[in-house]
């Protein structure tokens, strides 16, 4: 989930509000960036997980206002959570963050519904959930000072794909062998481990396939670098309008990769440039207070 349930949470904390982040297992990236861990994956009896979640929602039914779901996930049966939810007066929101309603028909995806408000991270995913609010994810950048981009001949280029496949990880080897610079691949890695990786890199390149930025680009957009990633130009043209400010990230496919890193390659001025305006873009669109701001709005609209 690249942290976002973990940032909200701190945000909302730092806002005054009571708030906690509730995860089935530790995540293996960012084992920190939680607030109580249900340790599910260490139960191996059905009965027994169910035992545990049900005791948490009913720890919680009674403290909690709101009640913010991620991944299409809830915390015990849907069938029986959301009555239950309403009886006691209680709110409920589904927020997704891509890959849980990325391709999926309007028929797979009606459960939705059944909270009160569904929240996405960008105009490219409310094609799938449409009523759905936008809510970017959020970035903590007192944890990001910037680091322009180097002067070296050849440029270091950082490239973390989650899944080699999903994020095009072939094509970007690829262009990198036909460019003078020096291509890092990183995996595996915890995120503070993986964001010392992207203060080294002179250029980010992020995704080919999706249509849409993630998280990874965000945090090496604060760090003041450059970013290269697929972008559809329809959620582009909406987030400029809904936001007030261009959207800096380098678009390129398979096909138009290595023309489009070849001017940053070129040239450090070009790669400064645009990762000055790529740290700009974050502190208006992603600064974890704004979203914040965001969330608690909607809350007080349920």
């Amino acid at each position: 989930m690249a942290g976002i349930p973990w940032e909200n949470v701190q945000a909302l904390k730092r806002n005054g509000v009571d708030a906690r982040l509730v995860t089935f297992k530790y995540p293996p990236h960012r084992p920190h960036m939680i607030d109580v861990n249900l340790g599910l994956d260490r139960e191996r009896r059905l009965w027994r997980r169910q035992l545990v979640q049900w005791r948490t929602f009913a720890r919680f039914l009674p403290w909690a206002d709101v009640f913010h779901f991620y991944f299409g996930l809830t915390l015990v049966p849907a069938r029986a959570q959301f009555p239950i939810l309403g009886l006691a007066r209680k709110k409920s929101i589904y927020h997704f963050l891509g890959s849980d309603i990325r391709g999926k028909t309007p028929e797979e995806l009606t459960y939705a519904q059944r909270a009160d408000a569904r929240i996405v991270g960008s105009y490219d995913a409310v094609r799938w959930v449409p009523d759905a609010e936008v809510v970017p994810p959020a970035v903590n950048l007192d944890e990001f000072d910037p680091v322009p981009p180097s002067n070296r001949e050849r440029p270091i280029v950082v490239h973390a794909p989650s899944s080699r496949r999903r994020k095009g990880t072939e094509a970007v080897v690829a262009a990198c062998a036909q460019l003078p610079v020096e291509l890092e691949i990183v995996e595996g890695l915890r995120n503070d481990e993986a964001r010392e990786r992207y203060r080294r890199a002179d250029i980010v390149v992020e995704q080919l396939n999706a249509g849409w930025h993630g998280v990874m680009a965000l945090e090496a957009m604060a760090l003041g670098k450059p970013v290269v990633t697929y972008l559809k130009e329809d959620a582009v043209r909406r987030t400029e309008e809904a936001f007030g400010i261009t959207v800096p990230i380098v678009s390129a496919t398979k096909e138009t990769l290595v023309e489009r890193l070849r001017p940053l390659v070129e040239s450090a001025d070009e790669r400064r440039r645009i990762g000055a305006a790529s740290r700009a873009y974050v502190e208006r669109v992603h600064d974890a207070n704004r979203i914040a701001d965001r969330l608690l709005d909607l809350y007080a609209r349920l």
